[in-house]
């Protein structure tokens, strides 16, 4: 099932997009987020609203992409920038097509809370 949230933001610098996007400025970023601690930059540990995962990020195309390793749903999240429509997507996929009605309603607010921190972010970037 996916997940995704839309945030319009105009200019959006991809390198510095990556730059802030690291394991270590996860919890900054994302309410639904803890604490998270980087291994080698590209692999760490979070604890979230689901509890204690593994995580990998790997940086792609215009954005990164994490992964819970060790989540029995599979997981993952991108935050990457469409540039055509001057916005950054916050995009969630789990291997079910039907989870748990409160499974998924905490996954909306994972989404909502990366939504919010990303808004804010970039407002301080821009120096708003």
């Amino acid at each position: 099932m996916e997940f995704f949230s839309e945030i319009q933001h105009p200019h959006l610098d991809i390198p510095a997009l990556k730059n802030l996007l690291t394991i270590d400025n996860l919890p900054s970023l994302c309410a639904s987020i803890s604490s998270a601690t980087s291994d080698s930059g590209n692999a760490g540990n979070i604890y979230c609203l689901w509890g204690a995962f593994s995580l990998r990020r790997d940086e792609i195309r215009k954005g990164v992409r994490y992964a819970l390793l060790d989540c029995p749903h599979a997981l993952t999240w991108t935050i990457t920038a469409d540039e055509a429509n001057e916005a950054l997507i916050v995009h969630c996929t789990i291997d079910k097509t039907q989870p748990d009605p409160e499974f998924a309603e905490s996954i909306e607010v994972f989404i909502s809370d990366w939504s919010d921190g990303m808004r804010n972010a970039l407002a301080k970037q821009a120096g708003c």
